[in-house]
């Protein structure tokens, strides 16, 4: 491996950190302010949302409203929802998804009754609200926002470089108001660490899925602007509250492939392999419950049966109707031996979406000053104990917009861009067996899905507790040990993560959302925010 070689200058007023929707949407409009240096780890279009099937909710039709939108928000996130955030975001939706439009986002509209947007409908939801370009929603919003953001001469874009750490005053023992002054990152392609500097630092990392064995995430899921934040003094937030997307493949050549919830509200149902609706045995929606009640439901059903997986079966609507409106599924399938016309799609639970995060104001405002979290990376209240599907991309507009809007006011004291140290790797030399940085990343990954998956007990969370204990340690000798490369990076905000997610699911007495504790089977009466903050683990 070359040697990692020394920073060197680079710089911008404001650095975006994440290329997913909410990275791309603020970007482009804070620059009515400033320039803007986008990071991201991989190559610009690899995020979350390239791979968001469904769409986006939105309050569009006559026969909807904002108060069915928010009331269904709210009875999902089980009793944690901030209100006045639901309602922001919900009644400030249709302004940011026009401007999507006027972008250039194309949406699936309908071919009968006089056109206007193809609404679908999803778990949870009481009526048709959510926009989707086919199934493939994720991939045309990057289309379109990652076209505008190449074009744009005030936006410049670094690809390949993985963030390291937050710098700050009180890390560079400086007098004065702690304050964000830049990051540490890896340029992956030259093996080289530089120093950005900047007066604003946005995350916009995404979430964590990575941390546990089975999940629909991409592989750059791990976590890294929850780590980051929360190692530069952050605290967080609700990080118990990890969402199972009841319906990901279950195929040996597909492991991570999404079966969109727009299926089941289009008419699919969950059935075991006797062909039962066995989730309406828990509520009567049965398949259009929220996401935590159906991911429950089939993992009681799986372990009560000993099946390795359960089905989703859309037979009733026919090939035609399934080559129109899920093109891309139904194509995958197929490729893979399974025609959802003719037979039911084998499915299992996967851990799918991070609700709790950094936490932060709509517009994206941290305890830390200079630094804004926005997107799935944050905590905002929206989504309680359990998100409304097709809620987050919503989310990330709003948030991205009020935080472009506000961003004088938000980096206010800053003293403007400014030298900062070098990295030092000391004495750190090559890795001489990376298979121990493999057999870490592996183990976590198994010891969360086992002990910190949908179904929790107190045993299970310190047993989970304790192996992670040990392996933050050994992760952290790595780091001060080897030089650092984008694995190491990325076990090590992992590791992290992970023991996170543990310690809030300890200290969260009860059975709420998406938080199922055997030893605490009751709802409280009283909903309360998990915070960890800086040193509690």
């Amino acid at each position: 491996m070359p040697r990692t070689r020394p920073s060197r200058d680079l710089a911008a007023p404001v650095v975006v950190v994440g290329s997913g929707i909410a990275g791309l949407s603020f970007a482009l409009k804070a620059t009515r302010h400033a320039p803007v240096l986008l990071l991201t780890k991989k190559n610009a279009a690899e995020s979350n949302t390239n791979y968001a099937q469904g769409g986006i909710a939105c309050v569009t039709s006559a026969e909807d409203s904002y108060e069915l939108h928010v009331r269904d928000t709210l009875e999902a996130g089980a009793g944690l929802c901030r209100e006045d955030v639901v309602r922001q975001v919900v009644q400030e939706g249709p302004a940011r998804v026009a401007e999507l439009i006027e972008l250039g986002v194309r949406f699936s509209e309908r071919e009968e009754g006089g056109g206007g947007p193809d609404l679908g409908k999803e778990g949870g939801h009481t009526k048709r609200r959510v926009l989707h370009a086919g199934d493939i929603t994720g991939r045309e919003l990057e289309r379109a926002l990652l076209s505008a953001v190449r074009s744009h001469p005030r936006i410049t874009i670094r690809e390949n470089m993985v963030a390291i750490d937050l710098i700050t005053t009180k890390k560079l023992r400086r007098k004065g108001p702690n304050r964000v002054v830049g990051l540490y990152a890896l340029d992956a392609g030259r093996h080289q660490v530089e120093a950005v500097a900047a007066s604003a630092v946005v995350l916009a990392t995404g979430g964590c899925g990575k941390c546990y064995l089975y999940t629909t995430n991409p592989p750059i899921a791990t976590g890294d602007g929850v780590a980051m934040a929360y190692r530069a003094g952050v605290p967080v937030m609700n990080l118990e509250f990890v969402q199972f997307h009841p319906t990901c493949l279950f195929h040996p050549a597909a492991q991570t492939f999404l079966i969109s919830e727009a299926l089941r509200g289009e008419g699919a149902v969950v059935v075991n392999a006797a062909g039962e609706d066995f989730t309406r045995k828990t509520d009567p929606r049965g398949s259009l419950a929220p996401r935590d009640i159906v991911a429950r439901a089939m993992d009681e059903e799986m372990k009560e049966s000993g099946a390795a997986c359960v089905y989703l079966d859309i037979r009733s609507r026919g090939s035609e109707f399934l080559e129109q409106r899920f093109p891309e599924i139904t194509g995958t399938l197929r490729k893979l031996g399974i025609d959802p016309a003719r037979q039911p799609i084998p499915v299992v639970p996967a851990a799918h979406y991070q609700c709790g995060g950094v936490q932060a104001k709509l517009n994206g405002r941290t305890s830390l000053p200079g630094l804004l979290a926005l997107g799935e990376v944050a905590c905002t209240g929206l989504h309680g104990a359990n998100r409304l599907a097709s809620n987050s991309l919503l989310e990330a507009l709003v948030m991205a917009h009020e935080a472009a809007e506000k961003l004088p006011t938000l980096i206010e004291g800053s003293t403007g861009v400014e030298k900062l140290p070098d990295w030092k790797e000391g004495k750190a030399h090559d890795a001489d067996e990376l298979v121990v940085i493999t057999h870490n990343w592996r183990e976590i990954r198994q010891l969360m899905w086992d002990y910190v998956g949908i179904a929790r007990t107190n045993k299970r969370l310190q047993r989970a507790k304790s192996r992670l204990g040990l392996l933050l340690q050994e992760v952290q000798g790595f780091y001060w040990d080897f030089r650092v490369t984008p694995d190491l990076l990325e076990l090590r905000n992992l590791a992290l993560c992970s023991a996170l997610i543990v310690e809030s699911a300890l200290r969260r007495h009860e059975s709420r959302g998406l938080n199922a504790n055997a030893d605490y089977p009751e709802i409280s009466k009283t909903a309360k925010d998990t915070v960890i903050r800086a040193g509690e683990i």
